[in-house]
């Protein structure tokens, strides 16, 4: 149900990581020898990590360093056809890893296999069963509608008895994630609920004083660490703060400052050519762009494109007539700015005034339109 939960997807917490002590898995699952392979995979400092290790007699070994727990998924190829076509079917359980021993033993497969030895996997079955309820029910109003006619996908009526659901479930989840971090100031997974309830854009009056109730060697371990600076960098780009300062090359490789372009109602649009939200907001920004241009306002594109693809980056601005200044240093969710200004998700977007106070945020759709209006009064075309 992808209209659904696109913005639980974006919101889904990544928790910064470094080199710290290592952890081990060990793994046990009978019967198994070559070709089979394990792989792991998880997401460590921004990056997709995979590593794959052969069976032996049944037994595999993973080590690798995570300064705080890290959600991965361990993949069994019974076979060994490689990882890009085992489909959906794969033998797969999902898991933590963190610093330490971690062991995985099963009869025939690590889909029903037994994790022990570690502390992170406890608390995070603990987590699940308490917000599982309406966890559950999100995921079957997902299955609801992927299988689903596309006649009845676009029929007004189902769509909005299933929005209604999911809000409800959503909203009932998002009470037990509160009662659980009150409830489990230590706990990691209190962090966890609080990175996603918090959103990709903080209310820093409201999560700050929810973050200062943690536990102080949550709040002080890298994830705790991590979690603060989003919310300095929320503060510091709050309606009202003056934004940040920054410098990123254009399209021709020349930098380019905020503060170039003082005396002028500026909207800074972070976007991506990857990005199929962005795309389809582009063209309501273009004309947001060309019917105000002429009252002292501009756009400012700060492109999350990825290494390596400033061909797809130009070629989605000239496709999509963005006749502005674009910015992007080509590190992906890695870039600067997006970095210095909190970004975590992407359509996103900040209204400066002509002296660099920020007056609004996420302005989409009419609503841009109608802020515009108001600020700027009625448009010129």
């Amino acid at each position: 149900m992808k209209k659904l939960t696109i913005a639980a997807l974006m919101l889904a917490p990544v928790i910064a990581s470094a080199q710290s002590p290592a952890f081990t898995l060990k793994g046990k699952i009978s019967g198994l020898n070559a070709p089979a392979k394990a792989f792991l995979t998880y997401r460590m400092d921004g990056k997709n990590v995979m590593d794959s290790v052969p069976v032996n007699n049944g037994v595999f070994q993973f080590t690798g360093n995570v300064a705080s727990p890290v959600s991965a998924r361990l993949i069994l190829d019974h076979k060994g056809v490689g990882l890009g076509k085992l489909g959906r079917a794969a033998d797969m359980l999902s898991l933590y890893v963190d610093n330490g021993t971690i062991s995985v033993d099963g009869a025939d497969s690590v889909k029903k296999a037994k994790i022990s030895g570690s502390k992170i996997n406890q608390e995070a079955l603990a987590y699940h069963t308490f917000i599982g309820g309406p966890d559950k029910l999100m995921k079957a109003i997902d299955t609801e509608y992927g299988a689903a006619s596309e006649e009845k996908r676009n029929d007004p009526e189902f769509k909005k008895s299933l929005q209604e659901r999911y809000g409800k479930a959503a909203a009932e989840k998002k009470a037990l994630q509160s009662k659980f971090i009150k409830e489990n100031p230590a706990s990691y997974f209190s962090l966890v609920a609080l990175t996603e309830t918090a959103g990709s854009s903080i209310d820093v009056a409201k999560v700050e004083p929810v973050f200062k109730g943690l536990s102080d060697g949550l709040r002080n371990s890298a994830s705790g660490l991590a979690f603060a600076k989003q919310i300095d960098a929320a503060r510091a780009t709050s309606v009202g703060a003056m934004a940040p300062e920054f410098a990123q090359n254009d399209v021709n490789d020349k930098p380019v400052s905020l503060s170039s372009f003082k005396g002028k109602y500026v909207l800074i649009d972070f976007w991506a050519s990857w990005c199929g939200p962005c795309r389809a907001e582009n063209p309501n920004v273009v004309s947001a762009f060309n019917q105000y241009k002429d009252k002292n306002f501009t756009v400012l594109g700060i492109s999350l494109d990825n290494p390596g693809k400033k061909d797809a980056w130009l070629a989605a601005i000239e496709k999509d007539q963005l006749a502005w200044t674009q910015l992007s240093d080509l590190n992906g969710w890695n870039n600067a700015v997006a970095k210095q200004y909190g970004i975590r998700s992407i359509p996103q977007n900040l209204l400066i005034d002509p002296n660099g106070k920020i007056i609004a945020k996420n302005l989409r759709g009419e609503e841009l339109h109608k802020s515009l209006k108001e600020i700027l009064g009625a448009p010129s075309k």
